[in-house]
């Protein structure tokens, strides 16, 4: 089972992490971290995970969750914050 190889979920990591810098949309990287949080469990060897497709789904559900609730406040847009253009980029 190949879902269970714990380079596999690095290597979904980093393409993840590619995607984020492709399109900045602050969901990639969420995801990228619950994936490495994954990979590195399973090679740390944290039992319950390896073998699993449900526990390693939940586990990277979860990991991406409290991931994007951690980054959403440090890189989103903050409450009450607009931003104002001064001038036109077409003018002078």
């Amino acid at each position: 089972m190949v879902w269970s190889l714990w380079w596999v979920w690095i290597i979904g990591a980093v393409v993840l992490a590619v995607l984020e810098v492709l399109a900045p949309t602050q969901i990639f990287l969420g995801f990228a971290i619950g994936a490495a949080g994954v990979g590195l469990g399973l090679l740390a060897g944290i039992p319950g995970l390896a073998g699993s497709l449900p526990a390693l789904g939940i586990t990277f559900a979860v990991l991406s969750l409290i991931a994007w609730l951690v980054l959403r406040p440090l890189m989103g847009v903050r409450k009450g914050q607009v931003k104002h253009f001064e001038h036109d980029i077409n003018e002078d």
